[in-house]
């Protein structure tokens, strides 16, 4: 049954590229019909769907299970945390977040809040004699998500996108008259019917312009009107332009800017959860790797115990040695077996936290929960470092670490609204320009009495006649001005702009401590490197004098040289411990090249991973396991 099920997910694996190739995060915009979808694009907001979370794992999880064991690589822990990884999942969000921020700004609207903090990866579940260095800046660091600005000092940006509006209306009106001289009745009726149409639109510059057209058909029962029904008209346009306040493009498209920046920032904060992520999964695999080491080691020294113990009761027996060794070797027995249940707990935990990591629902599928990880990869600790000078690896650390990147790109938007609250401190100038053509138009009244003359009959006409009048402009207004504001104190604006200097410098402080910090990391960094090699070149040296001195307290037991086991008992705990110191050490020297990567900031690079598979969750590389190793390690 699993042989069949292995089978199906294998080929799954391999033909579902259209599924998992794609960025586990889209904004969909359904089909709309070709003439109505067009004309009510921008009043719908498009329906943009966001399709639900994937909750479930890619195939290559259960590809890599074989009779009840689930064999991993480090590059298969990789592949697995990329594509299945939660915390990796969340900050994918971010770039897509910072779009529409910046899709917002463009419309004229403020900034919004896209916080979404690097979370830090899984730990071990012991972490006994290991070191695990550790690198990145501390969370004071001043790297904060710039999508924060929620609130702003300075002129606000204008809107952004155009705006058209319309209105229609109609009614009855009735007026008691007193005076029959001019409409000649009692009671003056008139039916009305007025249509407004605007197009109005602001620019970055700070200019706005609105275009009206508006008319207004009037029907009374007034025998003095030549015309009627009459209609009049005009056609308006007025434009405004702020002077000081709020004049420009580096004011009023300030938050377009940052905006472009947060997604620079975003990016750089899936780099960092993906960096984060990667070295604490590689660290689980790695003590994991020790942990089984141990228990092999635990487990030799039981087998060590075990067979004193045999062999001291066979002596017993033959009555060449004394009870009370028997006793003793029983006791070295339990304590072995002691240390050894402890070292199978901490295989058993390491791998469930293990496998939360690598999938989407943990442990909740039980044949997750039923298998065992089985590492295909050992620790290898080289002779030598070869490494770079230290100002190097400062410099490239500089280059490439997200942190700092992210505190320049900050830096880079403070400056950037700085401007914004510096111009706040200027007056209100302000000029306009309006320019109206005026219409009148109808047909002659059919109840005029002719108490006015004959009627002009430039006016009779139908709506033809309004608007050729208005395009020919036989009527116009002209009308132009500024308009001058000053606050006098201005406090406000001047303790906003100090307000934004100050943080301004404390920025660049922020930025000039980090720059510090990393060469201090990065010094350090070298330092634990070659230190952890070297704790493990001692380690493996005092390993091998403890195998002598037990081989020869074995020997001289053996041959009655001397007569109890506790030097024997003791050699043995020694090497023991001695083994497991070295395996510590060799998992300190994984941690410290972890930390070391981490911290010159090529964790990436080194471990051959692509940020365009992180941003996708897509891994192209696929995972196999050859059959002799699945034979080997059964």
């Amino acid at each position: 049954m699993n042989t069949a099920r292995n089978f199906f997910t294998v080929l799954l694996f391999a033909s579902a590229p259209a599924a998992f190739a794609q960025s586990e995060v889209s904004i969909d915009a359904p089909k709309e019909r070709p003439v109505v979808g067009v004309i009510l694009r921008p009043f719908h907001l498009e329906r943009r769907v966001v399709p639900p979370v994937r909750l479930t794992n890619t195939p290559r999880l259960e590809s890599l299970v074989r009779g009840g064991n689930l064999y991993l690589s480090a590059q298969d822990v990789i592949a697995l945390v990329l594509e299945n990884n939660l915390d990796i999942a969340i900050q994918r969000y971010g770039p897509f977040l910072a779009r529409e921020v910046l899709r917002r700004t463009e419309g004229g609207s403020i900034l919004r809040s896209i916080d979404a903090a690097v979370l830090p990866g899984p730990q071990s579940v012991s972490l006994s004699g290991v070191s695990t260095g550790g690198s990145g800046l501390a969370a004071g660091a001043g790297v904060g998500s710039i999508g924060t600005i929620v609130t702003q000092a300075g002129p606000a940006p204008p809107s952004l996108d155009p705006n058209l509006f319309a209105s229609f209306s109609l009614g009855h009106l009735t007026s008691p008259q007193t005076n029959l001289t001019v409409n000649q009745t009692t009671a003056l009726t008139s039916d009305y019917r007025q249509y407004v149409f605007q197009y109005s639109q602001n620019w970055v510059t700070g200019t706005s312009a609105s275009l009206t057209f508006a008319s207004n058909r009037n029907l009374v029962n007034s025998p003095s009107n030549t015309l009627n029904p009459s209609t009049t008209g005009f056609l308006d346009l007025q434009i405004n332009q702020p002077l000081l306040q709020g004049f420009g493009r580096p004011v009023n498209g300030r938050d377009i800017k940052v905006a472009k920046n947060s997604i620079k920032f975003t990016d750089l904060q899936m780099k960092r959860q993906v960096i984060e992520t990667v070295s604490a999964a590689l660290n689980l695999y790695w003590d994991l790797v020790s942990f089984r080491e141990d228990v092999r080691i635990k487990e030799q020294s039981l087998g060590i115990s075990q067979k004193l113990y045999d062999d001291n009761q066979y002596k017993v027996k033959l009555g060449t040695l004394s009870g009370i060794e028997v006793t003793r070797a029983a006791a070295s027995v339990s304590a072995a077996k002691e240390v050894l249940l402890i070292s199978q707990t901490n295989v058993a935990q390491q791998e469930t936290v293990l496998k939360n990591a690598l999938s989407r629902n943990g442990v909740e599928s039980a044949w997750l929960d039923e298998v065992h990880v089985v590492p295909l990869d050992h620790i290898e600790v080289p002779k030598t470092e070869d490494l770079k000078p230290a100002p190097e690896l400062i410099q490239q650390a500089l280059e490439k670490r997200p942190e700092v990147e992210q505190l320049r790109v900050n830096l880079q938007s403070s400056q950037i609204m700085l401007k914004g609250t510096k111009n706040a401190m200027l007056p209100q100038l302000g000029a306009f320009v309006e320019f109206t053509n005026n219409a009148l138009s109808g047909p002659l009244s059919s109840i005029y009495n002719n108490c006015c003359g004959p009627a002009d009959s430039f006016f009779t006409g139908g709506y033809g006649n309004l608007l050729s009048q208005i395009f020919h402009r036989n009527f116009p207004n002209y009308s132009a001005g500024f308009s001058l504001n000053i606050p006098f104190r201005n406090r406000v604006a001047q303790a906003d702009y100090v307000t934004d200097q100050l943080n301004l410098r404390q920025s660049e402080l922020q930025l000039q401590r980090s720059t510090n910090q990393v060469r201090v990391e990065v010094k350090n960094a070298v330092i634990g490197l070659q230190q952890a090699r070297a704790r493990y070149e001692t380690a493996v040296a005092t390993r091998a004098l403890a195998e002598q001195n037990l081989d020869a307290e074995q020997k001289r037991f053996q041959y009655g040289a001397v007569a109890d086991t506790t030097l024997v008992i003791q050699a043995q705990n020694d090497l023991s411990a001695d083994q497991t110191v070295e395996i510590q050490a060799m998992a300190n020297y994984t941690h410290a090249k972890i930390a070391f990567d981490q911290s010159v900031g090529q964790t990436l690079e080194v471990n051959r991973v692509s940020m365009d598979e992180a941003k996708t969750g897509r891994v192209a590389r696929q995972s196999a396991i050859p059959e002799s190793v699945v034979q080997e390690k059964k």
